[in-house]
């Protein structure tokens, strides 16, 4: 697919489940010690993600776990296992918060942070720890951990030249997509303004190899290899201002990412909703996050801390969506 191959595969794709293999009703809520409703509702999220629940809840990690000291996937593997065996009832979620300055240097306990911020640095320590004691791995090799097979996807960059239509590629790896949504109506039509080509002239002009000059080009992003879980981030807060978009903006429980893909031609790409996280409130520094998760018995429920609300589907996509997670 124009990228090199992995040198070394850490997790074995084909022992990753897609589908609850354990299905009952929601687990417990967790108690909110103060400003910690965005630590709880991306656990939350995580939790009712099938492929890393089912992993976590098989305790394989902690079984072969040789790292010294903190390691995300033990912690978070206790608290999934902890979480969905207490149906119920609320449990504090201590074996995240008490490792919370490690996660991230600058996370402070009863300090307000913002959901998206937590959710990369909690899934970038899980690769970490998936990736401890193992060295000079290649690119390739690190998308290869339980973590980047499950979360992971690859970008393609494709710079063409005006003059020469000499195409240029690069692949970056992603964890989740961030979608401006300042023109758009719907999760769809940012999708379809992320791959829009973007033009390069005056100031950012190409240097072409093949024309071996500074010349005008057209730089396109898509994506190139899809991910098992798809993380979208709708990017609602300003970046100077902290100000916050405060519009609604349409997504579906099913979405093709087919026609966003490298190749657009073939079988649709689906992927089902499964977790809507939300932020209530007029800017990044105030507010509340709760979300919205579809347990493995098929049924949505409202998590808001504490409490565990059964809902319906309409009441889900009515939602000013922050962070929305679908399944392949």
């Amino acid at each position: 697919e124009g990228m090199a191959p992995p040198q070394r595969i850490l997790f074995p794709p084909e022992k990753i489940c897609m589908d609850w293999q354990q299905r009952c009703r929601a687990g417990a809520g967790l108690h909110n010690p103060g400003n910690m409703c965005f630590l709880n509702s991306v656990l939350q999220c995580l939790t009712y993600t099938p492929p890393l629940a089912n992993y976590l809840l098989s305790r394989e990690h902690s079984h072969s776990c040789r790292q010294q000291g903190f390691c995300m996937m033990c912690r978070m593997e206790k608290h999934v296992n902890t979480v969905l065996h207490s149906s119920g009832c609320a449990i504090y979620p201590s074996a995240v918060i008490s490792v919370l300055t490690l996660i991230g240097e600058h996370f402070q306990l009863g300090l307000q942070e913002d959901a998206h911020e937590f959710l990369r640095y909690a899934v970038d320590a899980m690769q970490r720890a998936c990736l401890s004691g193992i060295s000079n791995l290649d690119i390739s090799s690190e998308s290869t951990t339980i973590v980047h097979q499950i979360f992971g996807g690859f970008l393609r960059s494709r710079v063409t030249c005006s003059s020469c239509k000499a195409a240029s590629d690069s692949y970056e790896p992603f964890l989740d997509i961030p979608l401006d949504i300042k023109a758009a109506s719907s999760v769809t039509a940012a999708l379809e303004d992320f791959v829009k080509p973007e033009q390069l002239d005056g100031e950012n002009c190409f240097k072409c190899s093949q024309c071996n000059e500074t010349v005008a080009a057209s730089k396109t992003f898509t994506i190139h290899r899809a991910p098992k879980v798809l993380t979208v981030c709708l990017k609602r807060f300003e970046d100077f201002t902290g100000g916050k978009i405060n519009k609604v903006v349409k997504y579906s429980t099913c979405l093709d990412l087919r026609p966003y893909m490298s190749q657009t031609a073939g079988e649709p790409l689906l992927y089902s909703l499964y977790a809507v996280l939300v932020h209530s409130g007029n800017s990044c520094h105030s507010g509340h996050y709760f979300c919205y998760t579809k347990a493995s018995n098929g049924l949505w429920y409202e998590m808001n801390d504490s409490s565990v609300d059964r809902c319906d589907i309409n009441t889900v996509l009515q939602q000013q969506a922050y962070l929305l997670f679908y399944v392949r």
